[in-house]
């Protein structure tokens, strides 16, 4: 498991993606607005069954989820969502405010739940809210302690094993921060290239990524010819698993 020790964790910035999952045209553009206003990275979908396609096509931060969808519940995209993922959050929007409708999108794994009509201020605040949450999840410790009685120090760049000391690479260490602040999800070559490498576009031919990701493994690994942190994904990425 991951030890927190009380030197102050460390984030590394990026924008926030989020859908919007709104089947009336109008209250989707504000919404959209007020997120894009915000800061946030923002796109739509106005039925359940395309909503469910970007999901599972697409890694968000966060969807803004209204209940009455057509060709499929809002309740019925969170639940399908839910059994493979649960990192990213969902505030569900509804006009049905009976006890028993809110707790029903609990029970199926909404993370909040605002009432119809709302103000895009109070909007803003709950999604705001929710990333702060995530944060405080995934906040990154100074000191990772490994199996094996490894130990990474961020601040200095260095993995001791016993009485062996070796330097990570500043690139090495922006890799692996990223890593473990998504340690809840597949990090796909693309998220690296476009988070840690900082391209403009995952669009290009490099194999930079698998290259520095062995390179990782053979400092952080108990066995790299095994490695079991650092995990590959078939087809897909990557996952932190500690």
């Amino acid at each position: 498991m991951i030890q927190t020790h009380t030197t102050k964790p460390r984030t590394m910035l990026k924008t926030q993606r989020i859908l919007v999952v709104e089947d009336e045209e109008s209250l989707a553009i504000g919404v959209r607005d007020a997120l894009e206003h915000a800061g946030f990275e923002v796109e739509l979908a106005h039925d359940g069954p395309t909503a469910l396609e970007r999901l599972r096509a697409t890694t968000y931060d966060l969807v803004v989820l209204d209940i009455m969808l057509p060709g499929m519940s809002g309740l019925d995209v969170l639940r399908l969502v839910r059994e493979q993922q649960s990192e990213t959050r969902f505030l569900i929007l509804s006009a049905l405010s009976d006890e028993s409708d809110v707790l029903k999108g609990f029970d199926t794994g909404a993370d909040d739940y605002l009432k119809k009509p709302f103000s895009p201020r109070e909007l803003v605040a709950r999604v705001t809210a929710q990333f702060r949450r995530r944060e405080m999840d995934t906040a990154l410790p100074s000191l990772l302690e490994l199996p094996e009685g490894i130990r990474v120090d961020f601040a200095r760049l260095e993995v001791r094993r016993g009485d062996e000391l070796t330097t990570l690479t500043p690139r090495e260490g922006q890799i692996l921060e990223y890593l473990v602040q998504n340690r809840h999800r597949v990090v796909t070559r693309e998220n690296l290239l476009l988070d840690v490498w900082n391209y403009r576009s995952a669009n290009v031919e490099t194999r930079t990524v698998d290259i520095h990701i062995v390179g990782l493994r053979r400092k952080i690994e108990p066995d790299p010819s095994e490695p079991r942190l650092i995990q590959t994904v078939r087809g897909k990425g990557y996952r932190w698993f500690n």
